[in-house]
């Protein structure tokens, strides 16, 4: 049966929702004279902008036939479920006139392996040039390159998108073997290689000819599958901080993962997404990228796992008293980054603040300290908090959210109210109470 492009589109888009690498996008552009569209740095995809706006990407694939097999993807080859492809023209004209409209301010392209990563890569690359060259659209696109692609094509990619991606997939070759075995680490990693590369090469030629075409002036990504494998937080978390090192992305997105296919090597198909999880790893790429930590500080060898009920940073300052209180009108600004309470903006209102003034509690509110967490952590002129106690069950209501607290309640019904002591030796009969899960959540060695 023929579809009309509206049918391809319900498929397509269906089959884009898995692929969560949407963000900033980190460019400002606007069109010259006689194009349409822009780009502003600050844009978020399905977010709102200072004026109320809501900013979004068409998220789309090119196509949803695939050669490989990769056992997590909806779209592998061996799954039924209905095909289909745009035609170059096809997508460029439905993103212009989507933008046209109103209802998008960019394009979010990927693909499945139509034949082989070359060919596919060809079908992405006219429908992009159509859209720069003939309509002359100046607005953001995020295009994926697919491993395996020649450089040549991805060179001529990185000249018409705003920004890359190579999805690594998967935490470890020991992963991708098993379930991706149509990809490698090396035919993943070498495209990524080759971005960056490019991106440095053109910063030069930038300095030299103002003039001179962006490659890919909004850098790369990439996004990683939790949950499917048995690869531990710390192996996560160190690949990621490697990723950001050696490649210098942008970002790196974590997905939960969601059952798409009742396979002996997957989770069960009604295994909820480990959504938590998911949610400490961003807490902890946070703290890699804004806060000044290592991976090897946040997990280590014999703990691998992220505390689910407290964030990494409390969880790593609860476990480091050594270091507190810091002095908040003497501390370092990488000190008090280090604060559970305590973010890159108020840390920085701190320091311009006790430039003129004396800080005392009263006042490190209006700065945006969170005082009900930091108040344990703190001291103005070498004093804590009046009538601060240092119990187990403050602490606790302190450092975790209500949302937290009922979370816990709802996965231990049975465990009550009162037992909210964290410090109390637990019995073996209380080994599954709050009491026990809570005090493991606060003093558990990193």
């Amino acid at each position: 049966m023929k579809l009309d492009v509206f049918d391809k589109l319900k498929i397509l888009t269906d089959a884009a929702k898995y692929d969560v690498a949407c963000t900033s996008s980190g460019v400002n552009k606007r069109a010259s004279a006689g194009g349409i569209g822009s780009a502003a740095s600050c844009g978020i995809c399905h977010s709102f902008s200072a004026d109320g706006r809501c900013i979004s990407l068409l998220k789309v694939l090119m196509t949803n036939v695939c050669a490989y097999d990769c056992q997590y993807c909806v779209n592998r080859r061996s799954n039924d479920t209905p095909r289909t492809s745009f035609t170059p023209r096809e997508l460029a004209e439905l993103t212009i006139n989507f933008y046209r409209r109103n209802y998008i301010e960019g394009l979010f392209l990927s693909s499945g392996v139509l034949k082989d990563p070359d060919y596919t890569t060809e079908r992405m690359l006219e429908a992009l040039r159509i859209l720069r060259e003939e309509y002359r659209f100046s607005g953001y696109i995020h295009a994926k390159a697919i491993p395996g692609t020649n450089s040549a094509l991805i060179a001529r990619l990185g000249m018409l998108a705003d920004r890359m991606s190579v999805n690594i997939e998967l935490p470890s070759q020991n992963s991708l073997r098993l379930l991706a075995p149509d990809k490698s680490k090396h035919s993943i990693l070498a495209p990524m290689g080759y971005i960056q590369n490019r991106i440095q090469e053109n910063s030069k030629e930038l300095v030299q000819y103002r003039s001179a075409p962006k490659f890919a002036p909004a850098g790369q990504s990439t996004q990683m599958i939790i949950g499917a494998t048995p690869d531990t937080d710390f192996q996560i978390l160190n690949l990621t901080e490697s990723l950001y090192k050696k490649y210098k992305l942008k970002r790196v997105f974590f997905s939960a993962y969601m059952p798409v296919a009742d396979n002996a090597m997957l989770p069960a198909l009604n295994t909820k997404p480990p959504l938590l999880r998911e949610h400490r790893l961003y807490q902890a790429d946070w703290l890699l990228r804004y806060y000044g930590f290592a991976a090897n500080e946040l997990l280590d060898q014999q703990h691998q796992s992220f505390n689910p009920y407290i964030d990494p940073k409390c969880n790593w300052a609860l476990n480091h008293m050594e270091f507190f209180p810091v002095d908040v009108n003497r501390a370092s600004y990488n000190s008090l980054l280090r604060v559970p309470g305590i973010g890159v903006l108020s840390a920085k209102r701190i320091i311009t603040a006790r430039r003129t003034t004396t800080l005392h509690f009263a006042g490190l509110k209006k700065l945006g300290v969170v005082l009900k967490r930091a108040q344990y952590f703190i001291s103005c002129g070498g004093r804590q908090a009046e009538g601060l106690k240092f119990a187990p069950k403050t602490m606790l209501q302190s450092l975790l959210s209500d949302k937290t607290l009922t979370l816990y309640r709802q996965n231990f019904p049975e465990a009550p109210a009162e037992q909210m002591s964290l410090f109390d030796p637990p019995s073996m009969v209380q080994a599954q109470s709050m009491q026990e899960e809570l005090r493991k959540c606060l003093t558990a060695p990193i």
